[in-house]
């Protein structure tokens, strides 16, 4: 997993290539902790290089959610592939997070 974090004005774009699983879940739950506090609360995260995510980037996705949330922030996934999405609409997480 390869994670790109960029402020650009009051938003955080971060990138993501590769997957997201046991091997580099705590890898990646420790490269964005830091987007789960501070002042920009607004994330905009660029899926189209994510090729996988297991439960263990779910969970991480919705710690990222709430912490957003908590801030009064907004979290949105883009460009996702077609077999990530499956997993988050089957999961649920398609009415948690926004995806576009």
């Amino acid at each position: 997993m390869d994670i790109t974090i960029n402020k650009q004005d009051e938003k955080t774009l971060v990138t993501l290539n590769g997957r997201i699983d046991t091997s580099c879940a705590s890898q990646f739950q420790q490269d964005i902790a830091p987007l789960m506090e501070g002042d920009r609360p607004d994330i905009d995260i660029d899926c189209s290089g994510m090729t996988y995510t297991s439960s263990q980037g779910l969970r991480i996705f919705l710690m990222l959610q709430k912490s957003v949330i908590a801030r009064k922030g907004k979290l949105v996934m883009r460009n996702m592939n077609p077999l990530v999405k499956e997993v988050f609409d089957i999961t649920g997480f398609s009415n948690i997070i926004t995806i576009l």
